[in-house]
């Protein structure tokens, strides 16, 4: 009987340890990137099937000095308005991590490139198991500094990381598990 409440403890640990490291990585517009769309509502088609929750990443790409990333308010969104940005990114590829539930706005602030339809608004749902909201806005992960002339090219930098840490997560915890059921009968 112990031995059966042993598993059952494991399974109830692995499984919120599961549902804990399961934050999603979601690069927008998936091949086409951080761009000035062909069509209208691209952004919003993209993000219309998505859940998006506190602990999940936005990955922007794009080519420093071509394309930047600026989260703003509804009203500077709705008015491609980029004057007072809560954050802004002008290094591609931009990872943020999305720090609070809710509705965010992303503008890029090249000439008229929002006005072209290269916004994006999501809505982010509060997840059972993440930390209560803060009141600073997420932190660009990597620091934006003075953009380079918009007439220059960079090569755009490394590769965006995907999701596969939480599936090698996943199966260093399946592994673990695996071993004590064996150890347990």
């Amino acid at each position: 009987m112990a031995s059966y409440m042993g598993v059952i403890v494991c399974l109830l640990v692995v499984s919120t340890l599961l549902h804990s490291a399961a934050a999603d990585t979601y690069v927008v517009l998936d091949n086409l990137g951080w761009t000035i769309p062909s069509g209208n509502g691209a952004y919003s088609t993209w993000a219309t099937n998505k859940d998006f929750e506190i602990g999940d990443v936005l990955v922007f790409n794009f080519r420093t000095g071509q394309h930047d990333v600026a989260e703003v308010t509804k009203a500077n969104y709705d008015s491609c308005n980029s004057a007072s940005p809560l954050f802004i990114q002008s290094t591609g590829p931009a990872n943020v991590t999305l720090g609070t539930s809710g509705e965010h706005y992303y503008i890029c602030t090249f000439g008229t490139h929002c006005q072209n339809g290269q916004k994006l608004a999501i809505v982010v749902e509060s997840s059972s198991d993440s930390p209560p909201p803060s009141n600073t806005p997420p932190a660009p992960s990597q620091p934006s500094g003075p953009s380079p002339p918009r007439g220059s090219t960079t090569p755009s930098g490394p590769s965006p990381p995907n999701s596969a840490s939480s599936v090698t997560v996943g199966g260093f915890i399946s592994a673990l598990l695996s071993t004590v059921i064996v150890f347990l009968f």
